[in-house]
């Protein structure tokens, strides 16, 4: 696997924006930004051999910086949904911009996918990485504590795309690092994923409020549109009258994973019977988030790579986290991060074909 590096284009202060690509010798490549850790493609072939890019992304960098979607973006601090913007940490509360209605919605608009990261490519054990590392100062977007990020990206032989977090930070804070990427097996302009096969292996979700917020439930799958529990067809579900869907404007949830934390199990499946190719997630994290992309047509109309419109459901999302509004339902796994110890998840997206 080799890495090479060239010049992206320019912040509107001058700074200098890179792009990484990550090649393996299976005709597979990813494109990574050090602004906001952006995935920004990834090519691979079908079943037939024929190469596609599978990520939807932006040509530029003034449409990254534009766009609302998170489109490829690493997230941080805190991926997903805080309910009304606050939360309550060694008895502070500590209130947030609201920029998704009421609520904080993946660390605000000092997210780290507005960021330019430091990049260095680095070699271990004979193989490349990408470093990203970046300091979210004390007090930024109201969080506490200095907060020491690295962020690893690899592409090994077999097709898996690692993506190593680590942080650390001088004061309790709270942490919940994802990556916003949106995949379309078919080829990021070839419309929407309704095509797609999607398995998940989690008996329970977090049912969501209006405002697709979880209530601090934690329900079985069983019997309901949110049964992935084989590999099945997402297309009928996302049109039913189902509370949640509706709720939801489609699938933006989040699933309570079997894995416990085994990166060796396989979280998600995604499959498309049309082109062949699979992707699979492994994570140490004790949940994902299943987005359907509902939201892309409410965008200023995203004008992507190639000039490619991407309208609603052109992507989905797989984010593998910490359940959103974690802080208010002590049932949920805690994203309290102590003082100088050690945030540490890894996840695995693994692309294939059957």
């Amino acid at each position: 696997m080799t890495i090479t590096k060239k010049i992206f284009g320019k912040m509107p202060d001058g700074t200098q924006v890179d792009i990484y690509t990550l090649k393996n010798s299976n005709n597979m490549s990813v494109d990574i930004l050090n602004y906001g850790g952006t995935i920004v493609s990834i090519l691979m072939p079908d079943k037939d051999g024929k190469i596609a890019d599978i990520a939807l992304g932006f040509d530029d960098i003034k449409s990254y910086m534009e766009n609302d979607a998170y489109v490829g973006a690493l997230i941080g601090r805190h991926g997903n949904r805080i309910e009304n913007a606050e939360f309550e940490l060694n008895g502070k509360v500590y209130k947030l911009v609201k920029n998704d209605g009421n609520n904080h919605l993946h660390g605000g608009t000092i997210g780290f996918h507005n960021v330019v990261w430091d990049a260095e490519i680095q070699e271990e054990n004979g193989v490349q990485k990408l470093v990203l590392t970046h300091t979210s100062p004390d007090g930024e977007e109201n969080y506490p504590g200095n907060l020491n990020v690295k962020v690893e990206y690899s592409l090994s032989e077999d097709n898996e795309l690692k993506i190593d977090y680590t942080a650390v930070s001088d004061k309790d804070t709270v942490v919940n690092l994802t990556n916003h990427a949106y995949f379309n097996l078919s080829g990021h302009d070839s419309g929407d994923v309704l095509k797609h096969q999607i398995y998940i292996n989690a008996d329970k979700f977090t049912p969501v409020n209006d405002e697709c917020i979880p209530t601090g439930e934690i329900r079985d799958v069983k019997g309901t549109v949110m049964d992935f529990t084989k590999l099945s067809s997402f297309s009928q579900g996302i049109f039913s009258d189902d509370e949640q869907i509706v709720y939801g404007q489609g699938y933006d949830h989040n699933w309570v994973l079997n894995t416990n934390g085994n990166i060796n199990e396989v979280a998600c499946e995604l499959y498309d019977p049309e082109s062949g190719r699979a992707m699979q997630v492994f994570t140490t994290k004790p949940g994902m988030q299943f987005y359907s992309g509902n939201h892309l047509s409410e965008k200023v109309h995203l004008i992507g790579k190639n000039s490619t419109v991407y309208n609603k459901r052109a992507g989905l999302c797989l984010e593998t986290q910490f359940f959103p509004n974690g802080m208010k339902h002590k049932n949920f796994p805690s994203p309290i991060l102590k003082a100088n110890e050690t945030y540490h998840y890894v996840t695995i997206y693994k692309f294939l074909n059957k």
